[in-house]
C-alpha cells in the first residue's frame, strides 16, 4: 500500500521494548523505507575504536566525527550500514561497541553529524520513512506525520535482551540497560526523552505481533486523516 502523501514516523524509546523489531516490520507492510539511527551511532563508535581514537575523550571524538563515510540502506527488509565502504552490520553490535556507543553519541559533533545525515534520509524518501531513535520526534524529526514513543519495564526490556543475546544473565543485563537510559536520558545535546505529541505505547505485556498491528493502526489513521 503506497500513499501519495510520504509519511514520515519517528518511533523512539529506550533498548529493549522491541524499537528495531516493530520498525522494520511497519515499514515492510506499508511500503516506507526505514532507518535505524542507533546503527548510525553504533557505526561511528566502531570507526572511532578501529581508529585508535580515545573514546574517553570527547575532544578527540569531535575532531575525527567528520571523517568516516557512512551509508544506511533503507529497506526493511535488509538494511545495510557501511562505513568507508566496509559492511559494519556485525562488527557494530559487539560488547566493546556497546559499553562505547553512549559516550561517542553524547559528543554534540557526533550528534550534529549523525542527526544532519537522518534528516537527508528521511527528506529523500519518496513514499516515507519509519525512522527509530532516541531522539528522533524530540530533536531529529520533530516535524514527523507521526511520533511513536515505546516503553517497557526494565525486566522485560532485560528479558528480551537477554534473549537476544543469548544466554545473557537477566539481572546484569538489567543493570546494563538502566544505566544506558540514565547515560542516554541525561545528556546535555538531545537527551532521550518522549515528544510532547508522541503517543506513548507501553509494550510490556504486548507481544511483537501486538506492537507491530498497534503503530500500523496509529500509522493508516495518520494517513487517513491527511
Amino acid at each position: 500500500m503506497e500513499s501519495a502523501t510520504p509519511v514520515i514516523v519517528a518511533i523512539d524509546g529506550p533498548s529493549g521494548t522491541g524499537k528495531s523489531s516493530t520498525s522494520k516490520a511497519v515499514a515492510a507492510q506499508l511500503g516506507l523505507s526505514y532507518l535505524d539511527t542507533g546503527a548510525q551511532y553504533r557505526a561511528i563508535t566502531w570507526w572511532m575504536v578501529n581508529n585508535g581514537i580515545d573514546t574517553d575523550d570527547p575532544a578527540a571524538i569531535a575532531a575525527a566525527a567528520g571523517k568516516p563515510e557512512i551509508v544506511s540502506g533503507t529497506d526493511p527488509q535488509g538494511p545495510t550500514i557501511t562505513v568507508d565502504g566496509v559492511d559494519v552490520a556485525g562488527p557494530i553490535r559487539t560488547q566493546e561497541v556497546t559499553s562505547k556507543v553512549s559516550a561517542v553519541s553524547a559528543v554534540p559533533e557526533v550528534r550534529a553529524r549523525i542527526t544532519e545525515l537522518q534528516r537527508s534520509i528521511a527528506a529523500s524518501a519518496a513514499n516515507g520513512i519509519v525512522v527509530e531513535g532516541r531522539d528522533i520526534g524530540t530533536t531529529v524529526l520533530p516535524d514527523a506525520h507521526l511520533k511513536i514513543f515505546l516503553t517497557a519495564s526494565p525486566e522485560a526490556r532485560a528479558a528480551r535482551r537477554s534473549g537476544e543475546l543469548k544466554g545473557a544473565d537477566v539481572h546484569s543485563t538489567r543493570e546494563a540497560l538502566i544505566k544506558r537510559d540514565t547515560a542516554d536520558s541525561s545528556r546535555k545535546t538531545s537527551p532521550l526523552a518522549k515528544a510532547d505529541d508522541a503517543v506513548e505505547v507501553d509494550t510490556t505485556e504486548l507481544t511483537l505481533a501486538q506492537v507491530i498491528e498497534c503503530v500500523v493502526t496509529l500509522v493508516e489513521e495518520k494517513r487517513a486523516g491527511k
